[in-house]
């Protein structure tokens, strides 16, 4: 069977250290979709050491545990090869338990450039890209024109490099695209050659003999349902499925295999690029969130836009995955406030729904708020749920109750050990 963890929000909800806490109960631990645009924070070590994981899985850290880069996911091989070295140099052996899908499609250094030359071409209408070729790579992908992985190791490969490059400077050129990326290139081979020594597998037969063989598998998302190329606040979405249906598709993996969906939601909100954000505070409650929350991006560095928790947002991230649990994570960010405030309707025109529009940017929308005290004490210390502050625990509760699903974890801290069970059945 396999579980997944992905979140519920615009990303950034704290994947990273949720899949490391779990991944010491399983066996397998693969990314299913995205790219390099994901950064996974996780602190290891006996000294927390800070590790930024952009595609190698969060559970890699976990002796004896295998990880799989699946055929969802768009790889660059330049990302790729700085990372490995990275989680190297902490003492893990890759060789032994990284390994990558065959049908996973490759970012060159033609999507980067393509992805820059349309971002900038948008003027006042960026959508924010990472500009990290990702999108240039799906949109080859469902052309059929895509390079995958499994193609480094066929003769074919170097044509047909040749061919979609040139593909890609016809279309540079009809952004008047100018600038050399010669050494993006000249990286860019000197990965390939790395990467062809590593584990290159068929992804899809590689984790079913898993399953079949009793192993427990754990998926893993990138970015949050709120950016799912289909169900997010399009166009302001990223370029893959971040619900738990892309698991299947992502992995080679059946529905029926699907057991627990543990749903990550930060205590409050944020976002980060343009796109509609109906709880955003565009005040000093908002800079105060992204102050003592340290909202800025991992991936980008960017200042996270912050706001309230949105439960209509959250209920519809719920109900498209199939959420069995929830993580809520930075709850300790919420110690510093004395009052908060939880979005449970939208008012569109005056009327009050519950419902997430069809398209929000369309739409001005006035979020409905419900007033709770703060509990305004320092809870980062505390392991056990019976010592959370009655305020805290009122927070949660309404939450629960406005949920098809429930929080049975609280994140309250980077480190591992920074976690409380909720001992919900």
């Amino acid at each position: 069977m396999v579980d997944v963890i992905l979140g519920l929000q615009w990303g950034d909800e704290g994947k990273g250290k949720i899949v490391d806490y779990f991944a010491k109960d399983y066996d397998l631990i693969a990314r299913f979709q995205g790219g390099p645009n994901a950064g996974h924070t996780l602190y290891v070590g006996d000294d927390n050491k800070k590790v930024v994981l952009h595609q190698i899985p969060s559970g890699v850290f976990h002796q004896g545990t295998v990880n799989l880069i699946g055929n969802g996911v768009v790889l660059d091989p330049v990302t790729l090869k700085r990372e490995y070295d990275t989680v190297e140099s902490f003492g893990v052996d890759l060789k032994k338990n990284l390994f990558i899908s065959e049908r996973a499609h490759l970012i060159l250094p033609t999507h980067r450039a393509l992805d820059k030359a349309a971002e900038l071409s948008k003027g006042n209408d960026k959508i924010g890209s990472t500009l990290k070729g990702i999108g240039p790579a799906y949109m080859d992908k469902t052309g059929r024109n895509g390079i995958r992985v499994g193609d480094l190791l066929h003769k074919s490969f170097t044509t047909s490099y040749i061919k979609l490059r040139l593909k890609h400077q016809r279309l540079l050129d009809n952004f008047n695209f100018d600038e050399d990326i010669s050494v993006w290139e000249e990286e860019f081979f000197e990965a390939i050659e790395f990467l062809k020594t590593l584990n290159i597998v068929n992804g899809e037969y590689f984790i079913n003999d898993h399953m079949d063989k009793g192993k427990k598998v754990l998926a893993e998302g990138a970015q949050g349902s709120m950016l799912d190329i289909d169900f997010g606040t399009f166009p302001f979405v990223t370029s893959s499925n971040t619900i738990s249906s892309g698991v299947c598709n992502g992995l080679g993996v059946a529905p029926q295999k699907i057991r627990e969906v543990i749903g990550v939601s930060k205590a409050y909100c944020t976002r980060v690029g343009g796109g509609p954000f109906p709880t955003e505070l565009e005040d000093e409650t908002g800079e105060l969130l992204r102050k003592t929350g340290s909202e800025f991006g991992a991936t980008t560095g960017r200042p996270r836009r912050c706001g309230w928790m949105d439960l209509v947002a959250l209920e519809y991230a719920c109900m498209l995955n199939g959420v069995t649990q929830i993580v809520m994570t930075k709850a300790d960010v919420l110690d510093a406030f004395e009052e908060l405030k939880i979005c449970t309707e939208y008012e569109i025109n005056g009327r009050q729904m519950k419902q997430v529009p069809f398209q929000m940017n369309h739409s001005k929308i006035k979020p409905i708020y419900r007033d709770f005290r703060g509990w305004n004490t320092q809870t980062s210390s505390y392991r056990d749920p019976s010592a959370l502050p009655q305020e805290m625990k009122t927070y949660i509760d309404f939450i629960n109750n406005s949920l098809r699903s429930q929080v049975h974890y609280i994140s309250n801290g980077p480190n591992r050990d920074q976690i409380i069970k909720l001992g919900l059945s």
